[in-house]
């Protein structure tokens, strides 16, 4: 179970340019401040992932969320409000370029992630600072269910570890928005925690 304590710790180390092990709603991730590109580079050195591949930028509210991207269209927003919090990543227009740092070769394309917090991790839906997540394996390793499924190398690399307990394991699906706005085109770029009906019946 984590604690209010905990969690202003784990804003305290994003703060800072800390990186963090902590538990989602499917899978651990690894977590640090988006802003930073030494914390960055230390997330993406501790998972062995190529520097180019992009990462989703996770809130703790889907309010927070919404008020930091001001430009998406009232057609996405509604979007967003049917499908998060939930075990979804999507992917949207970025016209801004905001969050640079996660969006990999197309800064026009932002990877979001508002998680639906199990209670024991509940306490991290008052951390109101973003950060920059990606699964807490190494590159196209097995995703961690519990804190010990974590590697050795990343846990020790980490300057926090948050265990929330066992978790459902299945990571993300990732769904195409960029183009809602216009049409309602939505796809499915990777099947994981939702199902494609689950979001047809959220959308609709």
């Amino acid at each position: 179970m984590i604690e209010a304590r905990e969690a202003e710790t784990f804003e305290r180390c994003m703060a800072v340019g800390g990186v963090a092990v902590f538990p989602a709603d499917t899978v651990y991730g690894l977590a640090c401040d988006p802003g930073s590109a030494d914390a960055v580079a230390r997330l993406y050195a501790l998972k062995r992932r190529l520097p180019d591949k992009p990462a989703a930028v996770m809130f703790f509210s889907v309010d927070l969320a919404l008020a930091a991207l001001p430009e998406l269209g009232r057609r996405t927003r509604v979007a967003l409000d049917a499908l998060l919090p939930g075990g979804v990543t999507l992917l949207l227009p970025n016209p801004a370029r905001r969050f640079a740092l996660a969006c990999g070769p197309d800064p026009e394309t932002l990877g979001l992630r508002v998680p639906m917090l199990p209670p024991p991790a509940a306490a991290l839906g008052a951390v109101r600072w973003p950060v920059l997540q990606s699964s807490a394996n190494r590159a196209g390793g097995p995703d961690a269910r519990r804190l010990e499924d974590v590697p050795e190398s990343i846990r020790e690399g980490a300057d926090m570890l948050l265990d929330g307990g066992e978790l459902p394991g299945t990571p993300s699906t990732v769904i195409d928005l960029r183009a809602y706005e216009a049409d309602g085109a939505w796809r499915i770029v990777r099947q994981g925690a939702m199902d494609a009906d689950e979001v047809a019946a959220a959308l609709r």
